[in-house]
Formats: structure tokens, C-alpha cells, sequence
């Protein structure tokens, strides 16, 4: 084993968010397993340019920049799908901007090539033991056994990513933050990036947290059962009272693997207070909504993202007979967002 010491200075991402800075060295003769954290240097910029530290800030990549970086899975229809390595590898993928690396197997024909990174080693602790972002989790609750009273679930989700789920969860922490009321905001799944519990934060959320704080650089691939703990003990941590309310968003769309696993658990559904679902365009939504009630028995309770901020598409939506209450996260009515989520 060749062990050396990681000099000071290099970025730390936001997908290690569970680490502190230590003693860290690097070694090279080990499989990757998701979570394992990774020295490297960009040997290639590509597709991002930009690296998103743990506490938000965004810093620029050159080549040759160095930083730790974690391995993880992403699944992303608008950029990649990638994964963690069999092998040892000598370069990577970034995946995300939050330092995700990975090997990719598809890419959307819009993005360019990945930004690669050269493995210095991976990170280990002075005794030669392996960090691993997982083993520091951030988020223990202290009880094990809900209440039967609990915050009121707001659940987002939509059609695909992109289609304005994290702005109408921003909305809605922002209506109901504005009406008084205490705010817990939540992404239970996806990739790590912090730009959108940070929205949410912004918007009111008096605590956020996402799967990060479990250690999970992302959620692709995990177990149902995974799945469903890092859900419980989120509400476990910061869904107690039931006097606040708790807004969550599932990365992705409904069709995706880990959404339709959690929408399909009857113990997430009956959590539910209020389903807001969004989309891109009209005819997505109309066929979301279908989804939502054949596979899941789900209806929404409202409408919104990007299909939300067009008048015409709104229009189109009554005129195939969707009644369902329609809120533009972006106009952001107070009165109307009320009548929705109390």
C-alpha cells in the first residue's frame, strides 16, 4: 500500500458533506464502493466547469484543479446516467457539480463530453482505513416510534427533473412560512447538489436537509428499504409537531425508480396532506395525471412548475378537462396558496 499525505488547499465538495476536514491521506489499490472518497485532479474540463463546495459556494474548475471528489450513481434524463466503477480506475467522470464521480453510460446528445478526473488516491485515515461518506451521518433522531400527529406533508413531485419542482417547493415553504407557520423542507431523493434545499431555505424553511446528511452522494440504485429509512428518519428528525408543516420534494419524475418506489409504499401515501405535482407543458401534465391515479392511486392537489407560468398552457389544461387548482410558483398568489396547502 502506497500511503501519502493530501496536501492543504484542495476543494471539498458538497457531496462529502458529512466529512470534516481531517489528517487524510491517499492510497491507490482499492474498488470503489459508493460514498468512497476520492483526491484528484481535473485532467479535462468538460461538461462542468464548476465545482459546488459543502457550504454552497460555487468554485471555478481549471485544468489541473484539485479536490476531493465521492463516488456515486446519478440518474439525470436532461445530463447522465452514470455509475460507480467495478475496478479501480485511473480517471473518472464528474457526474455532478457537487464532485459526484462515477463511470458514465449515457448522456443526453445536448451536453458535452464529461469533465474527467485523474484518481490520486483514495482518501484513508492514518491507520490506512477508508473514508467513506456514509459512515457520517449527520441526521440521528432521538425517538424511533412516530406520533400519530405529525407535521403536515407537502409532497412534490413532477414529470421529470426540470420541470419546476424545486421552485414550487421554494413556493410553498414561502406561502406557508408567510402565513406563520413553522417549515421543515426536505429532498428525500436525487443527486447531491445543495442549490435546491438552500431554495428552500431561502423561502422560509426554518431546516433543511436532504440524503446527503446520510452520507449518500445520491439515491440512484438504493434499496426500497434504504429508500424508506432515509424518508422515516427524516420525519423522525424534523417531522415531529404537528403544528408545523413539512415540505418534501422527490427528485426526477414519477416513472423514474425511486420515486415510483416511495409513491407506491402505502405508508407514503397515507402522509400525505397535500400532493403538488408539476410539469413542463400541458399534455405532460395531463398524462401525469393519469399516471399518478391508474399506478398509484394518487390525485393531486394542485398543479405548478413550468407548465404553471403559461396563461395558454394553463388554458389548454381546463380544456382537457383537468380541474385541479393551478399555482405559479413563480407569481407565487398568497390567497390562492392558502386555500391549497392549509
Amino acid at each position: 500500500m502506497i500511503v501519502k499525505k493530501i496536501p492543504p488547499g484542495c476543494l471539498m465538495p458538497s457531496a462529502a458533506l458529512t466529512l470534516k476536514r481531517a489528517k487524510w491521506y491517499a492510497f491507490l489499490d482499492r474498488p470503489p464502493i459508493a460514498g468512497d472518497v476520492v483526491y484528484g485532479r481535473v485532467s479535462r474540463l468538460g461538461q462542468h466547469s464548476t465545482l459546488e463546495n459543502r457550504n454552497g459556494r460555487i468554485h471555478i474548475l481549471n485544468d489541473g484543479s484539485r479536490a476531493v471528489f465521492v463516488y456515486g450513481n446519478r440518474y439525470a434524463p436532461d445530463h447522465y446516467e452514470g455509475i460507480v466503477p467495478n475496478g479501480p480506475q485511473s480517471e473518472v467522470d464528474m457526474l455532478a457539480r457537487s464532485g459526484v464521480v462515477g463511470e458514465v453510460r449515457v448522456r443526453n446528445s445536448a451536453l458535452k463530453d464529461p469533465t474527467r478526473v485523474r484518481v490520486l488516491g483514495f482518501v484513508c485515515h492514518e491507520d490506512g482505513s477508508p473514508v467513506n461518506t456514509l459512515d457520517n451521518p449527520l441526521i440521528s433522531p432521538r425517538i424511533s416510534v412516530k406520533a400519530a400527529r405529525r407535521s403536515k406533508l407537502v409532497l412534490v413531485v413532477g414529470t421529470s427533473m426540470n420541470s419546476g419542482k424545486s421552485m414550487a417547493a421554494a413556493a410553498c415553504c414561502w406561502a406557508l412560512s408567510s402565513m406563520g407557520h413553522e417549515v421543515r423542507a426536505s429532498k428525500i431523493t436525487g443527486t447531491a447538489s445543495l442549490k435546491d434545499i438552500l431554495l428552500m431555505s431561502d423561502c422560509g424553511a426554518s431546516r433543511y436537509t436532504d440524503f446527503t446528511h446520510f452520507g449518500h452522494p445520491s439515491t440512484y440504485m438504493l434499496t426500497e428499504a434504504e429508500l424508506l429509512r432515509i424518508f422515516n428518519q427524516t420525519d423522525l428528525a424534523y417531522a415531529n409537531n404537528p403544528k408545523n408543516y413539512w415540505v418534501v420534494e422527490l427528485a426526477d419524475g414519477i416513472l423514474q425508480r425511486e420515486t415510483a418506489m416511495l409513491l407506491s409504499h402505502a405508508d407514503i401515501r397515507s402522509r400525505i396532506h397535500r400532493l403538488v405535482f408539476c410539469a413542463g407543458d400541458a399534455l405532460g401534465c395531463l398524462g401525469g395525471v393519469a399516471v399518478l391515479r391508474e399506478r398509484f392511486g394518487l390525485s393531486p392537489d394542485a398543479v405548478s412548475g413550468v407548465v404553471s407560468s403559461s396563461p395558454l398552457a394553463v388554458t389548454e389544461l381546463a380544456g382537457a378537462g383537468i380541474h385541479i387548482p393551478v399555482f405559479d410558483s413563480l407569481a407565487r398568489n398568497l390567497n390562492l396558496m392558502s386555500e391549497i396547502l392549509l
